[in-house]
């Protein structure tokens, strides 16, 4: 019975990428004719009842190692190439073992929004090798099932629904009945109708967000993909109404300094005020923070909370805010705006030469503004050109807190916080919330002055709630895990540079790679490989320390205007150090895990709502220039293809693999390429490479690109150790893809790449400055 010995069994049920029925086998053996069709079975039987291969529902057999055709998965991780990679959630390690990779395709076809890590879906799983698995997500679970949104389409034929979210597989059909009021290119909130039979599926318009044509629309569908709301609750609002500064009583007197805000010049709000002066008594310097006293309006379990709790923090588009707090608290009361009385948490802090911070004392204040400055305005005073407003405080504000901030700088760089030059860009609107470009955030000392002090307010408040054994939301980062640091060692070799392994990684080895790097033309990408290397920042009331600062103890208490985790530690300031009405109920106490949890969500679904505002801005910018030729980047590199950020707009796309030059193509992990089995062609990530533009559309934020060429894109003088592609020699290896056209392969997908972008992080998370930027160029710290 050689013709399905059951070897030949076991060996086709390995390969394949998913269970395979028994007439699926029969043709894979050549079976034929009645008899060997009853021998075949019999084999199947014996099979099994040794174990050796299992039925699954469906009558499917497979290896029993093997994972099923449709299961549960949990993100895990976004490794270094951008590849989102997951777990079976019903897998027990202590029994079964390390658990499969599996990785989430990115191709836009299956209606789900991005998942994070953390995020469960319902999958389709394909074998691609004996421990490794690709899945095509069903459904996201644990969101709202049910409801799209997106365009209203007019066709001949009738209206359309056409998604929102670049990752639809089709348009949805509108009933005129079913329109609820809404016309031809406007965004509605819509809910899919049962529809059984129809090719496309039916939906009901629910609600009306706005018209296509709106310069707002772009904001519109981002904020309300992500389940925010720009407008408050009436009951919010109401408690607003009649709340006013309050009289100084057994407030500390603060407005005898000449404390002073400095931001962009677009901000806002203005919530930190700072003060700096030599300390004549002790030595070193006296230094004063003063952030807006949000916990004396904002109570626990009041209307005003429960909805700041919901939003968890502002989110910040390119062209509005949807804050955290209703505009009467976030662009009034506390807003510490020039010459008017504003309550205030302030903290002093007492620090020595070597920028150690000695003492500290936190006061519950009343405040006035010396100044309402830009950062522009007070370097150029620093440099040199002081203006009318800047000049008469040169002496007294200015000078002493550039001095301040240089010993901070020092103690900082000494202690080794993780240097990362990342550029931050920003997008230029017109005054028709048109994109006409891209900027690179300007970056000077009046900015790292600002952070360095609003880093030392955070370390005081967490010193402070530790010494009273307080709870206290500490914002924390943990060091990269081992297999990052190990991953981003392979190509960090390749230049030349060494990346300690197998040891407990400091910050300061970092830095070292760093300032190395910055020596070598393709530097940046140690820069952007380091980074991706990195944890992301929680928040979370047990401490481990924030890696990226190297430093042990770290809490969020100089913005919550913006931030409901720097409101809990304000509560639990004003608790502990018994400063009066606003403290940290008891509820909040036992809760404050759950807390944690939610606003670090919120964290993330902002930042996901922001990075697609941008994409559609992007797109839109795009959408005119189909066919134009540009250069940029290779940002991310997986199995599935290229992500290409381009170098004068800073757009993210997708280069599909099959539309590479034609070949079969190996995703080289440890060299973080995709590499041509034939031609030896490589792309590789950071390599400088041209590209045409051949989709961008502006409703979901997707750009596809093609390859100008048929040379490759790689980094000059680097050097791999030796593999079966840079040896000469043909990979064995199963390729994973072929690049080329072919047919039946459909439209090109179009999806952001993970890994891709440019923003910059030093608050211990990819894709954030020291917490995300802020209006007007101030950041989340």
């Amino acid at each position: 019975m050689k013709k399905f010995d059951p070897s030949a069994i076991t060996d086709l049920l390995n390969a394949s990428p998913e269970p395979l029925t028994k007439r699926q086998i029969a043709e894979a053996l050549n079976i034929r004719g009645e008899q060997e069709r009853v021998e075949l079975k019999d084999a199947l039987r014996m099979l099994e009842d040794d174990g050796i291969i299992i039925k699954q529902p469906g009558q499917a057999y497979a290896i029993p190692e093997a994972l099923p055709a449709v299961a549960i998965i949990e993100v895990t991780d976004i490794d270094l190439d951008g590849d989102t990679l997951a777990r079976p959630v019903d897998w027990s390690e202590e029994y079964q073992g390390p658990a499969p990779r599996i990785e989430i395709t990115p191709e836009a076809n299956k209606g789900h929004p991005a998942l994070a890590p953390g995020d469960r879906a319902l999958a389709k799983l394909s074998r691609v090798a004996p421990n490794m698995y690709e899945a095509r997500v069903i459904r996201q679970l644990d969101t709202e099932r049910g409801r799209v949104m997106g365009l209203v389409v007019r066709t001949k034929s009738g209206f359309i629904l056409r998604p929102a979210n670049k990752r639809a597989k089709f348009d949805f059909d509108i009933a005129q009945k079913d329109l609820n009021g809404a016309d031809e290119n406007d965004l509605v909130v819509a809910e899919i109708q049962p529809s059984r039979g129809v090719r496309n599926g039916k939906v009901r318009v629910k609600e009306i967000i706005g018209s296509r044509n709106d310069p707002k629309a772009i904001s519109i569908l981002a904020l309300n993909e992500a389940g925010l709301r720009e407008t408050f609750p009436d009951a919010v609002l109401r408690e607003t109404e009649k709340m006013t500064v309050p009289t100084l009583d057994k407030r500390d007197d603060l407005r005898r300094w000449p404390l002073v805000t400095i931001d962009g010049i677009d901000a806002r709000d203005f919530d930190d005020a700072v003060f700096a002066e030599k300390d004549a008594e002790n030595g070193g310097y006296h230094l004063i923070v003063a952030i807006a006293d949000v916990a004396f309006y904002v109570r626990p379990d009041s209307n005003l909370d429960r909805e700041a709790y919901r939003r968890g923090n502002s989110t910040y588009f390119p062209d509005r805010v949807v804050p955290m707090l209703p505009e009467a608290l976030s662009n009034d009361l506390c807003s510490l705006r020039p010459n008017e009385d504003r309550a205030c948490m302030a903290v002093h802090m007492w620090i020595d030469d070597q920028g150690n911070l000695q003492k500290y004392k936190f006061v519950r204040g009343l405040m006035r503004s010396k100044a309402r400055l830009i950062y522009e305005q007070v370097q150029a005073a620093r440099d040199g050109t002081p203006d009318s407003m800047t000049s008469p405080l040169m002496d007294d504000v200015i000078n002493p807190l550039y001095e301040v901030y240089e010993v901070l700088q020092k103690s900082r760089n000494e202690r080794g916080a993780l240097d990362l030059d990342i550029p931050e860009r920003k997008i230029v609107l017109n005054d028709k919330n048109e994109m006409t470009g891209v900027a690179v955030r300007a970056r000077y000392d009046s900015h790292k002055l600002i952070e360095e002090f609003m880093i030392l307010a955070n370390v005081a408040a967490a010193m402070a709630l530790e010494a009273r054994k307080a709870p206290c939301m500490y914002r924390i980062h943990d060091r990269p895990s081992a297999e990052k640091i190990d991953a981003a060692a392979d190509f960090i070799d390749s230049f030349g540079l060494s990346l300690p392994r197998g040891q407990v990684i400091r910050p300061a080895q970092l830095n070292g790679i760093l300032r190395q790097a910055d020596k070598l033309p393709y530097g940046h990408l140690v820069h952007q490989m380091i980074l991706r290397s990195q944890a992301q920042a929680i928040y979370h009331p047990d401490n481990i320390g924030h890696f990226g600062l190297a430093l042990e103890k770290y809490a969020h208490f100089t913005s919550p205007i913006r931030r409901y985790a720097d409101l809990v530690v304000h509560r639990s300031l004003i608790r502990s150090w018994n400063l009066g009405p606003g403290a940290l109920s008891e509820e909040e106490v036992v809760q404050m895990e759950e807390i944690a949890d939610h606003i670090s969500q919120t964290e993330r679904t902002s930042a996901e709502a922001e990075r697609n505002a941008v994409d559609r801005f992007a797109a839109t910018f795009l959408s005119t220039q189909i066919g134009a030729q540009f250069s940029g980047r290779i940002s991310g590199v997986t199995r599935f293809g290229l992500f290409v950020t381009l170098d004068e707009s800073g757009a993210d796309g997708i280069v599909p693999i099959r539309t590479l030059p034609n070949d079969f193509y190996d995703h080289v992990e440890d060299q973080h390429a995709l590499i041509g089995q034939r031609s030896g062609r490589i792309y590789r990530l950071g390599a400088s490479i041209a590209v045409q533009l051949k989709e961008a559309d502006p409703l979901t934020g997707g750009t596809v690109f093609a390859v100008i060429g048929t040379e490759g894109a790689d980094i000059p003088g680097l050097t791999f150790k030796k593999t079966l592609h840079n040896s000469g020699k043909p990979s064995k290896k199963k390729p994973f893809h072929r690049g080329g056209p072919r047919k039946g392969s459909g439209k090109p997908s179009a999806h952001r790449g993970q890994g891709g972008g440019s923003r910059g992080a030093s608050d211990g998370q990819p894709g954030k400055t020291p917490g995300g930027p802020k209006r007007g160029g101030k950041k989340r710290r």
